[in-house]
């Protein structure tokens, strides 16, 4: 009993960290050419294709159809997944507060799940978000607030405003243009 516990704790301090290394130091060039390679590799083989940091990629014809490093997660992480598939009108436009833009290049909470949406319709899928409870309570609060009616720039102030303290240092996002 006392061993679950200590499992439990560390799961939680995890959790409550973030899962970013806000120390990290990346090689962004190389980075971004390992990307490049990966995401050539994935075009002509559909298949997963793991990144430096440790993220894995996987590509799929829509965002109806989840990627296999989802199979044996929780229902909850599938649904928030299927949920980021469904707002990608708003979440690059929403930061992350974990880490990922340091350590991962993530530039807004959607990388965090979709590292892209093709002009055909199929998605890049990334499987940083279901190692983080930071990303998948952004994408949720985001998409609760979308369903309510507010605007992009009322979420992106109401994220901004319940995570700026106490989280990483947020993704590099540009702000929504202000509604006309």
């Amino acid at each position: 009993m006392r061993k679950s516990g200590a499992v439990w704790l560390l799961t939680a301090v995890l959790l409550v960290s973030g899962c970013g290394n806000g120390g990290a130091q990346d090689d962004h060039a190389g980075e971004h050419a390992a990307e490049h390679e990966a995401d050539h590799h994935l075009q002509e083989h559909g298949s997963q294709h793991k990144l430096s940091n440790g993220d894995l990629q996987e590509l799929t014809s829509s965002g109806e159809v989840l990627p296999s490093f989802l199979d044996g997660k929780s229902n909850d992480i599938r649904a928030v997944y299927s949920i980021a598939a469904q707002i990608t009108d708003v979440l690059p436009y929403i930061p992350c507060y974990c880490g990922c833009g340091e350590s991962a290049g993530h530039e807004s909470n959607l990388n965090c799940f979709i590292k892209e949406v093709r002009e055909d319709g199929s998605i890049l899928w990334d499987d940083h978000g279901t190692r983080c409870g930071v990303c998948l309570d952004i994408a949720v609060e985001s998409a609760k607030l979308k369903s309510e009616g507010k605007s992009l720039s009322e979420i992106r102030e109401a994220v901004d405003a319940k995570y700026e303290n106490g989280y990483a240092k947020p993704t590099p996002t540009p702000m929504p243009m202000p509604a006309s």
